[in-house]
């Protein structure tokens, strides 16, 4: 919205400085931040009366998670009305990636309220089908794969992009969309089963935004796409604004969301968080470099898979217990210990994603 007060500038004040996507970004970062300091209070103190109880707390999950008993949840809905207000704000709103990424943003969120809402008002672990949750998130990450394929230059419609083998496109065709389907709704829901400690989820997918965001610049921009010799898709340097915003957004969150916990993310924004992640990469042909940069989110999400395969066939586990975080739990390590060690290794992937842009 702000952006349009470049038509007040002559091309040498200080409404020219609205044409830049760096120094939007830096608002919308500092408009989201500032968002989740001013309304996170207020908000929690509703959720906390509420919804009485709070979260239900699973009966076989680590003993010290009952110590929770009580901490509201849904507070994901900080998180989404901080990147949402910041982004209209900020961001060009005739570029269609900002609108197909917010969609899929809020469409998510939408289905992790709900869920979260089943919850709360049974008072169970069990909320809103996993079968309806995965039919209602196909649809939406189909319509947002055909709105990426339709926006996407002619040359790279319909093709998947490889790191490293930088010149070699599998053309996809009518897979794409289906593929699209896996990558969003994949990395939705791998983000859901990572958020089940205090500040776990957040900061891996803030340190995968901020990584989305320079790849999102860098493929949006001729000079630097013939620089790194990676595919151009023009008007994806915008998703940058996102990006910033859902940072400034998860850091609000996490001043909360620090051990220990005064709210929980709930499903209303891990599934938003990771679909969003989902778009992204989508969006800037950039899909099997997610799959390196949450590295996290996808051991995550195996290691339940591994476990539900394993027991079914055999009758035992391969983990204490899935998803993997709660493995180390049960061997001992205390909460921050995980987390903290887990941060480190998001970081470590991001920087090897980031290190794909120029590797050949």
């Amino acid at each position: 919205m702000l952006y349009w007060l470049t038509a007040l500038s002559d091309g040498g004040d200080v409404f020219n400085l609205f044409r830049y996507i760096t120094f939007r970004a830096g608002g919308a970062f500092l408009t989201a931040l500032v968002f989740g300091f001013l309304f996170g209070p207020p908000l929690i103190n509703v959720l906390r009366r509420r919804q009485g109880k709070g979260q239900p707390i699973r009966t076989d999950g680590p003993e010290g998670h009952f110590l929770k008993a009580g901490t509201p949840t849904m507070g994901g809905l900080l998180i989404i009305a901080a990147l949402t207000f910041s982004t209209l704000m900020w961001a060009r709103l005739d570029n269609p990636y900002i609108w197909m990424v917010l969609f899929v943003t809020l469409a998510f969120a939408l289905i992790g309220f709900a869920d979260d809402y089943a919850k709360v008002r049974k008072q169970s672990s069990a909320g809103v089908s996993g079968k309806v949750r995965l039919l209602i998130g196909f649809v939406v990450a189909g319509l947002a794969g055909a709105w990426a394929a339709h926006f996407h230059p002619a040359d790279l419609t319909g093709q998947l992009a490889f790191p490293v083998f930088k010149e070699y496109l599998l053309n996809l065709g009518i897979l794409f969309v289906p593929f699209a389907i896996i990558v969003i709704v994949g990395a939705a829901n791998a983000v859901n089963l990572t958020d089940g400690l205090d500040g776990l989820a957040i900061m891996p997918v803030m340190i995968a935004a901020g990584t989305f965001g320079i790849i999102s610049y860098a493929v949006g921009r001729t000079d630097f796409t013939e620089y790194l010799d990676v595919h151009y898709v023009p008007d994806t340097g915008e998703i940058l604004i996102f990006c910033a915003s859902l940072i400034g957004g998860g850091l609000g969150f996490l001043w909360y969301n620090a051990p220990p916990a005064a709210v929980f993310m709930g499903d209303t924004g891990s599934l938003a968080l990771g679909g969003a992640l989902g778009a992204i990469a989508v969006a800037i042909k950039h899909e099997i470099v997610l799959a390196i940069v949450g590295g996290l989110f996808v051991v995550e999400a195996l290691s339940v898979i591994i476990q539900v395969f394993y027991f079914k066939r055999t009758g035992r586990r391969v983990f204490l217990m899935a998803p993997i975080h709660h493995h180390y739990e049960k061997k001992g390590w205390a909460e921050p210990q995980i987390v903290i060690r887990f941060w480190i290794i998001s970081l470590i992937l991001a920087m090897i994603g980031l290190a794909t842009l120029k590797v050949r």
